[in-house]
């Protein structure tokens, strides 16, 4: 799987944002990606050195508008830590201020 399949895109949110500070970056990743993976693709699109990955699986959840009713789809995310002193630029400028 290439690079660029593995990392779909950067998540936005107030959690990613704080996490953002603590040089932890969060990302929408392939369902089929495993950890070396995600680590391996982020050390080469971004160089920088990753220490730690967690991973998670995002379930759907059902919405509805009017008589329709759906859910949303699954994904899965990943926790990306990177070395210390080290930071992600498309992260930069978006850190919560504490």
């Amino acid at each position: 799987m290439d690079h660029s399949q593995v990392i779909i895109r950067p998540v936005v949110s107030e959690k990613s944002y704080v996490l953002a500070t603590a040089e932890k970056y969060t990302f929408r990743v392939h369902d089929k990606a495993h950890k070396t993976q995600i680590k391996q693709a982020v050390e080469a699109l971004f160089d920088v050195t990753v220490v730690e990955v967690r991973t998670s699986k995002v379930p759907s959840k059902p919405k509805r508008r009017g008589v329709t009713a759906g859910r949303t789809r699954a994904w899965k995310k990943a926790v990306v830590q990177v070395a210390p002193g080290q930071s992600i630029p498309i992260f930069q400028g978006l850190e919560a201020d504490l």
